[in-house]
């Protein structure tokens, strides 16, 4: 979770690419909000199911433009092969 924060952080969209299942990876490129600064990161809560499939929580901030905004999501995570892959998440 914490490498795929800072890889927004950093407008690193390969690596986004690279870490997002296949089964629901976006089929266009990655856009990023012009002027979007990241001011931090929280993570709220990480809950294994198995050892193959976790559930994160985290609250993002953010501001553009002079708007603070935040992102409050619940992510699902699921290993194979060795690496973790973020599958999908519900945002407040």
């Amino acid at each position: 979770m914490r490498s795929r924060y800072s890889a927004y952080v950093l407008a690193l969209a390969d690596y986004l690419r690279d870490t997002w299942h296949p089964s629901t990876r976006l089929a266009e490129p990655l856009r990023f909000g012009d002027g979007v600064r990241w001011l931090g990161l929280e993570l709220r809560r990480h809950v294994p199911a198995d050892a193959d499939h976790a559930v994160v929580e985290f609250v993002a901030r953010s501001k553009q433009g002079g708007r603070a905004a935040r992102l409050h999501e619940t992510s699902r995570f699921v290993r194979e092969g060795g690496r973790w892959f973020y599958v999908d998440g519900d945002a407040d």
